[in-house]
């Protein structure tokens, strides 16, 4: 049987077998019965899938974060792109022969890790206040191994391998620029770029497939992460406390509101800038994915539920 191509170049015509990662398995009831709703994942990006029938067999051959082999085709239902399954089960060692690879099945930033991280270290590098740099290089020191690889979200922005190290350094670029024009600090900038989602190191759960923890769902990155500020400022007894104290609120607010989920609104210049460039990263990230994913007719793009609205598809 013919081969799926990646999940980038899947369309209405495809059909065949491939190799995914499951992220995300949901039973629903629909006018016809339960079927299953997948999210299936590669290294190229994710697709929805549906499962019609054998319903209950084809549950028990997977679950979520296993690497699964699939049979189906793809279909365009109310102007999205889907891909419905004929057959599914777990991937079996005897499928590397016929070309299943992990790396081939785990989405992952476009840039390069190790560039990521130099860039990260140079940034952290050109902070010149002693206190700032000694507390960037302590949280690198302790959390780096997690910092290279973890996603920023389970769905919304960056969920992807080392997602969460591509959003901090675009904050820090944008955020130092800013900085730069209006004559605010830098440093704490740079700091709020690297702490403000420190948390969801402890939020979210990521092996293969992303996931949010049990603390995640309780107490939110928000808290986590100056909770895990406080932890590491134990450890440097001589860092200023009123410093230690702002570097706490840009964590605490940088949601921007207090609906958005922060405890406190942004009462610093520099917290005011950190929140507003870490909305537009977000925001940007999804525009640029929903114009890339999109393959519904006409000039708009369909509707876009977390930026609520449609979008002008570029005529470039």
């Amino acid at each position: 049987m013919a081969r799926l191509p990646p999940i980038a170049r899947i369309d209405g015509t495809s059909a065949g077998t491939g190799f995914f990662l499951c992220g995300r398995k949901e039973r629903r009831t629909g006018r016809s019965g339960v079927f299953l709703v997948l999210l299936l994942q590669d290294v190229t990006g994710e697709l929805d899938a549906k499962v019609f029938h054998d319903v209950e067999t084809a549950s028990q051959q997977f679950e979520v974060g296993e690497f699964v082999a699939v049979q189906g085709k793809g279909n365009v239902f109310n102007n999205r792109l889907e891909l419905v399954i004929e057959r599914i089960r777990r991937v079996i060692p005897e499928d590397r022969q016929a070309g299943f690879r992990e790396e081939d099945c785990i989405p992952c930033s476009s840039r390069p890790l190790e560039e990521m991280w130099q860039e990260l270290e140079l940034h952290v590098g050109s902070v010149a206040d002693p206190h700032i740099r000694g507390l960037l290089t302590r949280v690198m020191d302790l959390h780096g191994d997690r910092l290279k690889i973890w996603p920023a979200g389970r769905q919304v922005h960056h969920a992807y391998r080392s997602g969460l190290l591509e959003h901090v350094l675009q904050i820090m670029q944008i955020s130092t620029l800013v900085a730069e024009q209006y004559g605010l600090r830098r440093d704490l900038l740079i700091a709020g770029a690297l702490l403000h989602d420190i948390g969801k190191l402890q939020e979210l759960s990521y092996e293969t497939a992303i996931s949010y923890s049990v603390e995640g769902n309780l107490v939110g990155h928000i808290v986590i992460g100056a909770g895990m500020l406080r932890d590491v400022l134990r450890g440097l007894p001589e860092f200023p406390p009123d410093l230690a104290l702002e570097i706490e609120h840009l964590i605490l607010s940088h949601h921007g509101t207090k609906a958005l989920g922060s405890p406190v609104t942004p009462m610093t210049a520099e917290a005011l800038v950190l929140s507003a460039i870490d909305d537009l990263d977000a925001k940007l990230h999804q525009v640029k994915r929903h114009l890339a994913d999109d393959n519904s007719p006409g000039p708009f793009t369909t509707y876009h539920r977390y930026l609520e609205r449609v979008l002008l598809k570029s005529k470039g």
